[in-house]
């Protein structure tokens, strides 16, 4: 029997990208990569996060993983009927670092879960960021996205 040859990566090729659902031992790396973000550490947060997005059939915690280290994370779910739009998924949190940028990792993660969503039935996807975010802002629009036919509005109430 003749086996065939294994194809072998070429040199400086990145390793091959496995998208899936976040577990409780992906935690820490990603803490970190949203610490290196955002400057503060938030165990717990992401504990909830995991909790609460991870494992529901609406929702998705996914992580993107190459040689056994996660080189990024994206959080959303299907919601129904907000501010009067019909179901569609939402996307509320996703990280690369930068070293791991311009490598397709965000464009896998928002692809899965995009598919995802699409496996609910919806046909949009939407998501919010900070005005001053042009890392992100310019991410999702090379992705297509465009402004939404909402304005979020906001109160100081502290």
């Amino acid at each position: 029997m003749v086996r065939p040859k294994r194809r072998r990566r070429a040199a400086g090729a990145p390793p091959p990208l496995r998208v899936r659902r976040a577990g409780p031992a992906d935690l820490p790396q990603v803490v970190a990569i949203d610490a290196r973000a955002t400057g503060l550490a938030k165990p717990e947060y992401w504990a909830g996060i995991l909790r609460r997005y991870g494992r529901g059939a609406r929702s998705r915690f996914l992580v993107a993983e190459a040689s056994g280290g996660i080189l990024g994370f994206i959080v959303g779910e299907v919601r129904d009927w907000e501010f009067g739009s019909p179901p569609c998924g939402w996307v509320f949190g996703i990280g690369v670092p930068g070293e791991a940028r311009e490598a397709g990792v965000a464009t896998r993660l928002l692809e899965a879960i995009t598919e995802a969503f699409r496996r609910q039935g919806v046909a949009t996807v939407r998501t919010l960021i900070a005005r001053d975010n042009r890392l992100v802002l310019s991410f999702f629009r090379s992705q297509g996205m465009m402004a939404a036919p909402v304005i979020p509005l906001e109160k100081d109430i502290g």
